[in-house]
C-alpha cells in the first residue's frame, strides 16, 4: 500500500505569553506513515497530545520542528512549510477532517452545509444534493430537518450532521477526532461502516477513538502518542519568581 501521509520528528511547544511565558511540551520527535486503505489511531491517556498532533496534520497548528509530507494529487507537499494557498488545497481536495462539534456560518441549512465540499470541487450541485441527501438519511437525521439551520438541533444530530460532511467527499486522507462521541449504539454502527468503507476505497484515516467498540471495529493499529505533557516556565519567569 502506498504511503500517502509521512511525518518524521515532528515537535509542538505552545508558549503561554499570559502566563509569564511559560512552555508546555506537547510532542517531540514524532515519526509516523499512514498508508491507503488503512486506519491508525491515535492512542494515549488523556494529554498526551492526540488531538494537538491532529490538528498538526489538518495544517491548523504549526510545529516547532520537523514535516508533514502528504500526497496531494501527483505531488509531495509538506504541511509544515506549505504555503498558505496551498493548504487550502490540499484540504479542498486531499484532507478531510471530522472535528467533535459542528462550526458553521448561522442560518445556513444543513444540506447546504453538507453539500458544500463538494460543490467547492466542482461536484454538480444535482450530484452533490443527492449524495448528502442520502447520507444524510443514512445517519437518521430526518428529513424534515434538512431545510433547517442545525444550531437548534441535538448535539447527537449535530454531529451527525458533521459526520455527513466530512464523508461528502471520498478524500484519500481523512481525520477523525471522536467521530462518534456523542452518538447512539445505532448511529455509531453506521459511522463505523461509512469509515470502513472509506477504508476499502483507499482512504488513510488517521483518528481519535475512546469508544473501545468503535475502535476495535475499524483501527489496523494503534500509535501511541508520548507521555503527558508538561509544562515549563520561561528563563525570565524562573528568575522573577526567585528574587521574590
Amino acid at each position: 500500500m502506498s504511503i500517502l501521509v509521512s511525518v518524521c520528528g515532528l515537535s509542538k511547544v505552545f508558549t503561554l505569553h499570559t502566563q509569564g511565558g511559560a512552555q508546555i511540551d506537547v510532542f517531540n520527535d514524532i515519526s509516523l506513515e499512514i498508508r491507503a486503505g488503512e486506519c491508525v489511531c491515535l492512542h494515549g491517556p488523556s494529554g498526551t497530545g492526540k488531538s494537538t498532533l491532529l490538528r498538526s496534520l489538518y495544517a491548523n497548528y504549526k510545529p516547532d520542528a520537523g514535516r508533514i509530507i502528504v500526497q496531494h494529487g501527483g505531488d509531495s507537499i509538506d504541511l509544515v512549510s506549505a504555503e498558505p494557498w496551498e493548504v487550502v488545497e490540499v484540504r479542498r481536495r486531499t484532507i478531510g477532517y471530522v472535528s467533535q462539534f459542528l462550526r458553521v456560518i448561522p442560518r445556513v441549512a444543513t444540506i447546504d452545509i453538507v453539500t458544500e465540499p463538494a460543490i467547492a470541487i466542482g461536484v454538480p450541485a444535482e450530484e452533490a444534493n443527492a449524495k448528502a441527501k442520502a447520507l444524510l438519511a443514512r445517519l437518521n437525521i430526518p428529513k424534515r430537518l434538512w431545510s433547517l439551520a442545525p444550531a437548534t438541533f441535538s448535539g447527537g444530530e449535530q454531529q451527525r450532521v458533521n459526520i455527513a460532511r466530512g464523508f461528502m467527499v471520498d478524500y484519500p486522507i481523512l481525520l477523525l477526532d471522536e467521530p462518534t462521541a456523542s452518538l447512539d449504539a445505532s448511529n455509531r454502527n453506521v459511522v463505523t461502516a461509512l469509515i470502513n468503507e472509506a477504508k476499502a476505497r483507499g482512504t488513510a484515516i488517521v483518528g481519535i477513538f475512546h469508544d473501545e467498540e468503535v475502535r476495535s471495529s475499524v483501527t489496523d493499529r494503534l500509535f501511541e502518542v508520548g507521555k503527558t505533557i508538561t509544562m515549563r516556565r520561561s528563563f525570565a519567569a524562573a528568575a522573577s519568581e526567585a528574587v521574590a
